[in-house]
């Protein structure tokens, strides 16, 4: 694989923030409690980082699925994406925050199958859903119903895919650094 290329946008803090910027990051300072690294970059275009937080915030809050399952999803996009920066934040909060359990959040990280069988159908077709561009077979669909999903489930993974995919590549075009919380679960994908 190439390397990718780098955005020369700098970082935008809540100092250096202006207008519609500053609007967002008040946001997610209020959100979060702090601005991750991925938000300095991402407010360069307000509009992103906006429906990012947006998203994000209605994903956790009307999701069907429990804070373990959501972390598996988001954590499995961020996998299939080798986003370095979003594996070591969501393994930090999937086992701080969200109570997921260490052998699963290993086993993504990883890219090995879960052994916990409900949780292995979702990261599996999570993982399908990011590398079909969202073409499931019936089979695929029906056997991920059989595992204890719904319809509905689908239309959340792919809320999640979106959210993912807007966090996922900015992270790649800035290279952006692990936040010192994060750095007990820095990541790199197998060469």
């Amino acid at each position: 694989m190439s390397q990718t290329a780098r955005l020369s946008l700098a970082p935008i803090s809540l100092d250096t923030a202006q207008g519609r910027s500053k609007e967002v990051l008040d946001t997610a300072l209020k959100q979060v409690g702090f601005i991750p690294n991925m938000y300095s970059g991402m407010a360069n275009y307000p509009a992103m980082l906006d429906t990012y937080l947006h998203g994000y915030n209605l994903f956790r809050k009307e999701s069907s699925l429990t804070p373990a399952e959501q972390e598996t999803v988001l954590l499995t996009i961020s996998r299939v994406n080798e986003c370095t920066y979003c594996m070591a934040a969501h393994s930090m909060i999937a086992i701080a925050v969200s109570k997921t359990p260490a052998e699963v959040v290993q086993a993504i990280r990883s890219d090995r199958q879960i052994d916990d069988p409900k949780l292995g159908a979702l990261a599996d077709f999570t993982r399908l859903m990011v590398i079909s561009r969202g073409r499931p077979s019936p089979e695929q669909l029906h056997a991920f119903i059989e595992a204890g999903y719904t319809e509905r489930t689908v239309l959340e993974i792919i809320l999640a895919i979106a959210v993912k995919t807007l966090s996922n590549y900015s992270n790649h075009v800035f290279h952006t650094e692990v936040d010192q919380k994060f750095n007990d679960f820095a990541w790199t994908p197998a060469a």
